[in-house]
């Protein structure tokens, strides 16, 4: 039987690992879930199963990717261990993603001045927790520092949020999969002095359709679709009993 795991992460790169049975028992004002050093904040929190590859993204450009296997689980109270190196006195965690089907899903990166691009998880090499990863995005002054990562499939959706209160939204199948070390391409065209604030993943939607509100006729045909009568004319319906007439009006 598998065992779930809450992996939590800090943005200047402490990572834990405790199992979920710890929160089984979670009073009214809640439980401690980590210890927090001075200056670092929680950053992200995931589900997991005991099997996924994790990658932890930095501000610098930089993203490590490393087994959950690498991570021993903890009680609630530890602090946790070193994910990743910030790559200067500035850097810090951007986000974390959780990947379990790597044939599926593709890493997504975002820049704050609007950049960005789909990368095969392959691309980013294995690596030991607390090194400093591989480049995920060329920073330049026109892509501005990484701001999101994100695990994704064709089928999702991006919701792209700037600054100064724009939202747009667009299909990640719409992203062509590039080199893990290039700038990417434009995903939204910003004003001078305006930056994306957040990204948000839009999972697949699967939509059903109530098979009431289609219902068919007794030849099996919509109520659009009603044959037209020897005259010429479509069949009429009585208002309110759903019955056809062959009256003529007056």
């Amino acid at each position: 039987m598998n065992t779930n795991f809450i992996i939590l992460c800090t943005k200047d790169g402490t990572i834990k690992k405790t199992s979920l049975e710890a929160y089984s028992r979670v009073r009214q004002n809640g439980i401690n879930a980590v210890t927090i050093r001075e200056g670092d904040q929680l950053l992200e929190a995931r589900l997991t199963d005991g099997t996924s590859e994790i990658l932890l993204a930095l501000r610098s450009g930089r993203a490590i990717r490393f087994n959950e296997a690498k991570v021993r689980p903890m009680g609630r109270n530890a602090t946790g261990v070193r994910g990743v190196t910030l790559g200067h006195e500035k850097d810090e965690v951007i986000g974390m993603v959780c990947v379990k089907d790597a044939s599926k899903e593709t890493i997504l990166v975002v820049s704050e001045n609007g950049y960005g691009k789909r990368s095969d998880l392959e691309d980013y090499r294995v690596t030991n927790r607390g090194g400093k990863g591989v480049k995920t995005l060329n920073i330049t002054d026109k892509t501005g520092d990484l701001i999101a990562i994100k695990a994704v499939t064709e089928n999702d959706e991006l919701m792209i949020i700037n600054k100064s209160g724009v939202a747009i939204r667009m299909s990640v199948g719409d992203l062509r999969v590039m080199g893990r070390a290039t700038q990417g391409v434009r995903l939204i065209r910003l004003d001078e002095a305006d930056q994306i604030a957040s990204v948000a993943k839009i999972d697949e939607i699967v939509v059903e359709v109530d098979e009431l509100e289609n219902s068919v006729n007794a030849d099996g045909l919509a109520a659009s679709e009603l044959p037209i009568n020897p005259d010429g004319e479509e069949n009429n319906q009585t208002e309110g009993t759903g019955e056809t007439t062959d009256e003529t009006p007056e």
